[in-house]
């Protein structure tokens, strides 16, 4: 789909699946670390993924070894309700602060817009660095939630106490 010097983007195919939820539960420990809480949500698989609809993109790169390519981050996009909604973005630590993510986040931007969609959703945390921050830095802006799809996903988080670490938000970028 898209490849830069150092990462290729490309949709997901079921031999990422197990990378997929291995790099969102590496990635999910620097929340752990941060907000040191009793439970954390698991990560979901890639299975589980996609059958909440839309599209998984894969970014792949050497490794250390530099003999070969793995996947070291992934975009997950529900297509819900005429909505795009960017579910999840991950990037294994080890790869971390490359420009990985924000590849792997426009290329999810480029798939949705080829799809059809004018914009793009997200929820983060407000408030750390690697969240609204970085997608500020994409184009995305803070919107007010709006229809069943994306005020359930509000419920959701209220219902697993994620807003007790931090203020959550919504932003949005256009495609157009």
């Amino acid at each position: 789909m898209t490849t830069h010097s150092e990462l290729s983007v490309r949709q997901a195919e079921p031999r990422d699946f197990a990378a997929i939820e291995r790099i969102e539960t590496l990635a999910d420990q620097i929340f752990i670390d941060t907000f040191n809480p009793n439970h954390w949500p698991p990560a979901a698989s890639a299975t589980d993924r996609l059958e909440q609809g839309g599209f998984l993109l894969v970014g792949e790169a050497e490794n250390y070894a530099g003999c070969q390519r793995e996947v070291v981050g992934f975009a997950h996009v529900i297509e819900a309700a005429g909505l795009a909604h960017l579910e999840q973005v991950s990037v294994l630590p080890a790869f971390g602060r490359r420009g990985y993510g924000r590849e792997i986040v426009e290329a999810a931007m480029r798939e949705t817009r080829q799809r059809g969609y004018r914009e793009l959703t997200l929820r983060t945390y407000a408030d750390l660095p690697w969240n609204a921050p970085f997608y500020r830095s994409l184009g995305f802006a803070p919107s007010s939630p709006r229809g069943a799809f994306l005020l359930g996903l509000v419920e959701a988080e209220r219902a697993e106490g994620l807003e007790r670490f931090g203020s959550r938000l919504q932003m949005t970028v256009s495609l157009a």
